[in-house]
């Protein structure tokens, strides 16, 4: 089905678009523009809204404030993905006939070109930014969208049947979507959004819809090292590669005292050395034996090189922001959960660094995270919402002492870095990896580094 089809059916049905943000946006001027019957749903009020005057001109309805779901009963219901659909009031509009669906979906429904979709608890824009640019390094015109910021609906039009569509997907818009990705990328599963999502199985049930449209045509690529995605394969109809840190695998992409090597059917070809990777990390060489193991047959090997060697991550992900005095600052805000921050303190090895952590409790277990803090940490600063849920769990590790790791409790943001900073001397690192997400008191992961990265610059 192409786009202009898509939205033609749409015309003479009541549409909510629920959430104005910034995959609904272009949605909506996409709907309004094929006249469709359009009324925006946003919990903002209209003095918070902004777009209202626009909207209403252009012939949108809209329910603003509190009461936006009231009365849910349009025939098509576009869901942003931060709503959850177990919602009651967009349960009640299911079951009185409303057709549920998102932007994402409409996008699989009438994509044009080649698509690959990534998802998985932790990894997932960088291994989806590594697909693209290899992807374009080897000559191929790449569209990057999905959770990672960016709506690709409207891109529609530009897309030719060759190019390739690179999707990130977060639990979120897998839960109640229809799709099927020509590859699908899990990069692992871990305790994530368990403040929204009833509980681990419903995460991971998410999770697995990335592949479950899916056929033998198709192609899956599971993490060997990791339980859950593990499992997968006896699920899937898909062609199955993996990926490893550490064995052999027999199609994919692995890695082996340092270097990494493609499987073919069991034939093994060295393709690069783990030095000639930029950015640091286990967790790093596992998102670029993903992307490989996603990107076999459309790259070269010489392309995956020069990428290795030239990429410099992904902003919020381990970033160095500055050297003062000696002390380097990292910013690793996108760590909103405790395996995230894990990985991040065991690129480290040479220097413990002084760890700013605690945001928004999501209802994960910090137990493991106590470990990694007992052994790898000289100093914790801890804010926000899980500040003592933290320091409870290093407190109660085995071999914690309280003279060589000293705990930090500071509410406040600012002051919390400032004297993380004040206490650093030459020589030591001081890194933003807070193991929560960011909402208790920032709007997302990206403001919350960007404030980190103001406050880091402007010290003397």
């Amino acid at each position: 089905m192409t786009l202009d089809e898509y939205l033609n059916k749409l015309k003479g049905k009541s549409v909510a678009v629920v959430g104005y943000g910034v995959s609904n946006t272009p949605l909506t001027e996409l709907l309004l523009s094929y006249g469709c019957d359009v009324t925006v749903r946003d919990k903002r009020t209209k003095e918070q809204f902004g777009d209202a005057g626009i909207l209403l001109e252009r012939g949108a309805k809209l329910r603003l404030g509190s009461g936006y779901l009231d009365d849910l009963h349009e025939d098509v219901i576009f869901r942003t993905p931060g709503l959850h659909p177990f919602t009651p009031e967009l349960q009640n509009a299911v079951k009185n006939g409303s057709m549920l669906t998102s932007e994402m979906e409409a996008f699989f429904t009438v994509c044009p070109c080649h698509t690959i979709a990534i998802t998985g608890s932790d990894g997932k824009t960088t291994t989806s930014t590594l697909i693209a640019t290899l992807l374009k390094e080897s000559g191929h015109t790449v569209f990057l969208g999905g959770n990672i910021g960016t709506p690709l609906l409207d891109k529609v039009p530009k897309m030719k049947p060759d190019d390739f569509a690179v999707l990130e997907l977060s639990s979120f818009q897998l839960h109640s979507m229809k799709c099927k990705p020509e590859i699908a990328v899990i990069t692992n599963i871990s305790p994530n959004h368990l403040d929204v999502h009833p509980d681990l199985e419903d995460y991971i049930n998410a999770k697995k819809n990335i592949f479950a449209m899916q056929d033998e045509n198709d192609r899956l690529v599971l993490n060997a090292d990791d339980p859950h995605t593990s499992e997968f394969a006896s699920q899937a109809k898909s062609d199955i590669r993996y990926f490893s840190y550490g064995h052999s695998i027999p199609s994919g992409c692995f890695c082996v005292d340092e270097l990494l090597y493609s499987a073919r059917n069991y034939e093994v070809q060295e393709v690069a050395t783990t030095t000639g990777i930029l950015i640091p990390g286990i967790h790093n060489v596992e998102n670029y034996m993903a992307a490989y193991a996603a990107t076999d047959g459309y790259i070269t090997d010489s392309a995956f090189r020069k990428v290795a060697k030239t990429f410099p991550g992904v902003a919020h992900r381990i970033e160095l922001i500055r050297e003062l005095n000696g002390v380097k600052f990292y910013n690793d805000s996108i760590a909103s959960s405790p395996t995230r921050t894990i990985a991040c303190l065991r690129c480290f090895t040479k220097v413990k660094p002084i760890l700013i952590a605690g945001g928004h409790d999501k209802h994960i277990p910090f137990d493991d995270l106590g470990t990694e803090i007992v052994e790898r940490v000289k100093a914790l600063y801890l804010t926000g919402e899980t500040a003592e849920r933290i320091k409870d769990a290093v407190l109660n590790t085995p071999g914690y002492n309280r003279l060589t790791l000293p705990i930090y409790i500071i509410d406040d943001f600012r002051e919390a870095v400032i004297a993380a900073a004040g206490s650093a001397a030459e020589g030591d690192v001081v890194i933003l990896s807070p193991a929560c997400s960011s909402f208790d008191k920032f709007k997302n992961f990206v403001e919350r580094g960007n404030t980190f990265r103001s406050i880091v610059l402007g010290l003397e």
